[in-house]
């Protein structure tokens, strides 16, 4: 099931790992280089991924809003 404990956690662990990626590649100049080095060499098989980690690469961090009660 989709709505089981164990699928939410592993939807957050996903959710941390490309967050966590996306950290490594934005700190580190030499894996950002790999990377796209790898989605040269690579065709279609992993395009969809590459996709996914330019898109993390370059989002930008939208200012979160206040959570909680408001009078």
């Amino acid at each position: 099931m989709l709505n089981s404990e164990r699928a939410i956690l592993v939807n957050i662990q996903i959710i941390r790992t490309f967050t966590r990626l996306r950290e490594l590649l934005a700190t580190n100049e030499s894996l950002r280089r790999k990377v796209e080095e790898m989605e040269q060499k690579y065709d279609e098989q992993f395009k969809v991924i590459f996709e996914v980690m330019k898109r993390l690469l370059t989002a930008e961090e939208k200012p979160k809003g206040e959570l909680g009660f408001r009078p």
